[in-house]
């Protein structure tokens, strides 16, 4: 079960405890799904008790009780359990075929993926500044927000409603790419960096990351096909089975790549799951980039995504004498997945996501 999946399920259990009297409020148009948060458990959770909470009068944890037994019942739902005022975590029983159905939801989505209806019908009236942070972030909520099937407006009128703290100089001699993201990492209190350190290629720029990351998926892809295999997102169960017991990869987190570093020979590298989690967690943060006006919730989520990434890419290709197995298509399928997020985040903040870097 996707996340996006698992959030039509959620709406369905409200749905139902509302057909049958137990609560008195309007189904909402969609339920945010992420990873837990501290203090939660299970594979995904959600705060919607909490944002139902007062229009049915009800304390949140009240409301967290009623829809439990909704979601208990659901196939594919191993456990729910009740944390903290109020937050619904949900445990789901097929790991394996839960990452696969992710996997292919991802491929078969493109650039599309974490694109939803949730502001269907609603146009947002976007008044800026006439400065060029302004301009820049306007353009990157116009487009977050039309992944959301909604749409915004950007007008220089007054009163103004979305005012990040000004470039200090002309980011435009960084070139397209880096000036956009110079004005976008940052959040909008923050005053962006306009310095040459977001063109150097090394690890500590997280724009080289990001689009390192993608270029190396691609890469990837090329030398799979070299060695006569292709990437299987049906085969990420076989793969998560063999590597059950693997230990988890460390975060990238400076000096050289590990996708230029080799496995230990005779190993067998583990499918790892925090690179899964960062995939799953794509829509919703889209989710919330739109909802608050802030771009740099996505690009900062591309970070950890391409950080999870480049630590998972070496275990992708066959090493030494090794044959392609299922477990090497499903890393390859992961790694392709990896890199259709990359790609389309990118798209969303008006930046070109190089096949080659």
């Amino acid at each position: 079960m996707t996340p996006v999946e698992l959030s039509r399920t959620v709406l369905r259990a409200v749905r139902r405890a509302v057909d049958e009297g137990e609560l008195r409020v309007t189904v909402p148009e969609r339920a945010v799904v992420t990873v837990p948060g501290p203090g939660g458990c299970g594979d995904y959770a959600t705060n919607i008790a909490l944002q139902l909470a007062r229009p049915a009068g009800q304390p949140p944890r009240r409301v967290a009780e009623i829809l439990r037994p909704h979601l208990v019942e659901v196939a594919g739902v191993a456990d729910v359990v009740v944390t903290g005022p109020g937050f619904i975590n949900i445990s789901l029983r097929d790991a394996a075929d839960g990452a696969a159905a992710l996997v292919e939801e991802i491929l078969r989505a493109g650039l599309r993926y974490g694109h939803t209806d949730a502001l269907a019908g609603q146009v947002i009236e976007l008044r800026i500044p006439y400065e060029v942070r302004a301009e820049v972030v306007a353009d990157a909520v116009v487009r977050i927000v039309a992944a959301q099937g909604g749409r915004a407006e950007v007008d220089h009128g007054e009163p103004v409603n979305l005012r990040p703290v000004p470039a200090p100089e002309d980011p435009a001699p960084l070139g397209p790419d880096a000036a956009r993201w110079a004005l976008l990492h940052p959040a909008a209190h923050d005053r962006p960096r306009i310095t040459a350190d977001h063109l150097v290629q090394r690890a500590s720029n997280p724009l080289f990351r990001v689009r390192y990351a993608y270029a190396r998926t691609r890469a990837v892809t090329r030398n799979a096909a070299a060695l006569g295999f292709t990437a299987d997102p049906a085969a990420i169960s076989v793969a998560l089975g063999l590597d059950a017991a693997a230990p988890g990869t460390a975060p990238f987190s400076g000096g050289v790549p590990p996708s230029l570093t080799t496995p230990t020979p005779g190993e067998t590298p583990p499918l790892t799951t925090p690179l899964l989690t960062t995939l799953a967690d794509h829509p919703p943060t889209l989710t919330r980039a739109a909802d608050h006006r802030a771009p740099d919730r996505l690009a900062r989520h591309l970070v950890t995504v391409a950080d999870a990434t480049l630590a998972f890419l070496p275990t992708v290709l066959p090493f030494g004498d090794e044959k392609p197995s299922a477990a090497h298509r499903a890393r390859l399928a992961l790694a392709e997945a990896a890199g259709a997020v990359l790609a389309a985040g990118l798209s969303l903040l008006g930046i070109d996501a190089p096949d080659h870097l």
